[in-house]
């Protein structure tokens, strides 16, 4: 009888232990459970709209344009917007209703995924330099974690700020000027995208074909700090295709941090429906090294980047042949030390580049030399609204420009 109650007070001890273990493992998929379930019925109860999860990014892009991916729905609807006063030393102070961005997305299955952005800029007004842009359009076609398509009119996968342009996730009121006129931000192209990650190594490569870049403009004939910028071909409508390759990799192996490269290489004289000003052997090379980290309070990113020109004599004498520039970017949260409980890094920023660091007649290349050092503070009252404030100290070519600028940004 002894035998028997030992046996039995062991199995109840036993039962109990498994039944608390169960009950654990339970609560946690029940808590999962339930926010699903909040998810879908605040999805069914708007129409499909679903909440942004700052936390996180599918291949690299911003919360909001990720979306899509991890929405419980087909329909995705998202957006972003950023509108800035700005005080310049030597001219009048303006205000600018800079950009509404709406992000549209939609799950024809679980491997088909469509995602879109249309751009509406200065308030869309053309007649003070407004304009409607698709700034990505693609189908993704979700094959593997390490091998995915896409096609379509792609986001070129280079720098930091081109897949992750929203206005919460970099500190200055104005997006760096190097990732304006050196990589040209926001970059898109029609094209089509290989990319994926391979967990053993911490790596994520993207890798494939876009529309090549027109340097063949009197921007870079006559060389300028915009000749990159301005041979872009975007969403143009007929735009000549000319093939151009375009590669990165990153390593994500150490807690918050992000480091890597991406390279281009194409023709430069996407001017095939003008045969008469076309030039061949006009090729067009760009790299980047990039890196960015986070620590608690603490992060920084930065970047440097060079663009080649092969064959810039055949466009005129003094063609601009290279660009190159690095910036770095420091902030570091004082909500901890202030006792509140909304984030607010201050920060600052330095920049030097040359977008004319080489022409070909060796002249006029220190004339758009720049240095720029920005100190400011963002405050995040939601961590979907950022509120900033900046004073930007500019020389170009020895020329001094001080502006104070204050902005607003949002996602959804």
């Amino acid at each position: 009888m002894k035998k028997m109650t030992s046996v039995l007070s062991m199995a109840a001890v036993f039962a109990i232990g498994t039944q608390a273990a169960t009950l654990e493992e339970r609560v946690k998929a029940l808590e999962s459970q339930n926010s699903t379930l909040t998810e879908e019925v605040l999805a069914t109860q708007t129409g499909g709209f679903t909440l942004v999860d700052t936390e996180k990014s599918y291949n690299g892009m911003g919360p909001a344009a990720s979306k899509v991916y991890f929405s419980k729905n087909p329909l995705s609807i998202g957006g972003y917007g950023e509108m800035f006063y700005a005080n310049p030393d030597n001219g009048d102070d303006y205000a600018d209703v800079y950009r509404f961005i709406t992000y549209f997305g939609y799950k024809f299955n679980d491997w088909i995924v469509l995602n879109t952005e249309i751009e509406f800029e200065h308030g869309a007004n053309a007649e003070d330099g407004g304009e409607v842009v698709v700034e990505f359009l693609y189908l993704d076609f979700l094959l593997s974690k390490e091998a995915n398509l896409r096609l379509g009119h792609v986001l070129v996968p280079m720098g930091l700020v081109n897949l992750r342009h929203e206005p919460t996730l970099f500190n200055t009121v104005q997006r760096p000027d190097i990732e304006k006129f050196l990589l040209p931000s926001t970059w898109h192209e029609n094209g089509a995208l290989v990319y994926g990650r391979f967990d053993a190594t911490s790596i994520e490569y993207t890798a494939g074909v876009i529309n090549a870049l027109n340097i063949n403009n009197e921007h870079t004939m006559k060389p300028d700090g915009t000749w990159i910028r301005n041979a872009r071909l975007g969403a143009s409508a007929n735009a000549p295709f000319d093939p151009a390759f375009v590669g990165r990799m990153d390593y994500t192996g150490i807690n918050g941090l992000t480091a890597g490269a991406s390279v281009y290489y194409g023709g430069g004289s996407n001017l095939k429906n003008d045969p008469i000003n076309d030039v061949s052997g006009l090729d067009t090379t760009i790299f980047d090294i990039h890196a960015r980290y986070e620590n608690g309070p603490f992060s920084a990113y930065g970047l440097y980047t060079q663009t080649t020109v092969d064959g810039a004599e055949k466009l005129s004498p003094e063609a601009a042949e290279q660009a190159n520039g690095y910036y770095g970017n420091i902030s570091y949260d004082l909500s901890g030390l202030v006792g509140i409980e909304y984030k607010m890094p201050v920060f600052a920023q330095y920049e030097n580049y040359n977008p004319v660091e080489k022409s070909v007649d060796g002249l006029n290349e220190d004339k758009y030399q720049t240095e720029i050092v920005t100190m400011g503070l963002n405050f995040f009252p939601a961590d979907q609204v950022v509120l900033k404030a900046d004073y930007t100290m500019k020389e170009v070519n020895s020329i001094d420009t001080n502006i104070f600028a204050f902005g607003l940004g949002f996602i959804f």
